[in-house]
């Protein structure tokens, strides 16, 4: 991760080498996910991205500037955007499927 100010990336390598002796695979200052979480559903997305969206917006000054929030959330919008259209089209689907259920066992 390139960083105009030296400081940061020796702050950086530095932390991303302790990270890689403990054992953990994850660089700094990515947010850790549970693993037995499970997307299955475009509603899981939109949890975890409103999840994040709120982790941008609570990050302190120093991390992001207001410019890099701001492309962050809507990057993550974005994203919702679409997870909204699929659970809309999700819903449906499973509407139709009932129907087609319903029609079947009465023939």
């Amino acid at each position: 991760m390139p960083y105009k100010d030296p400081e940061k990336s020796r702050a950086y390598q530095r932390e991303y080498r302790r990270m890689r002796r403990a054992g953990k695979s994850t660089t700094p200052g990515q947010t850790l996910i549970p693993m037995p979480f499970k997307m299955k559903t475009a509603q899981d997305i939109l949890v975890i991205i409103s999840e994040q969206v709120q982790a941008v917006r609570n990050a302190p000054k120093e991390e992001a500037g207001t410019l890099e929030k701001a492309r962050c959330i809507g990057y993550l919008c974005g994203i919702g955007l679409k997870a909204v259209e699929v659970a809309d089209l999700e819903g449906r689907l499973n509407a139709l499927e009932q129907i087609l259920k319903g029609r079947r066992s009465t023939a």
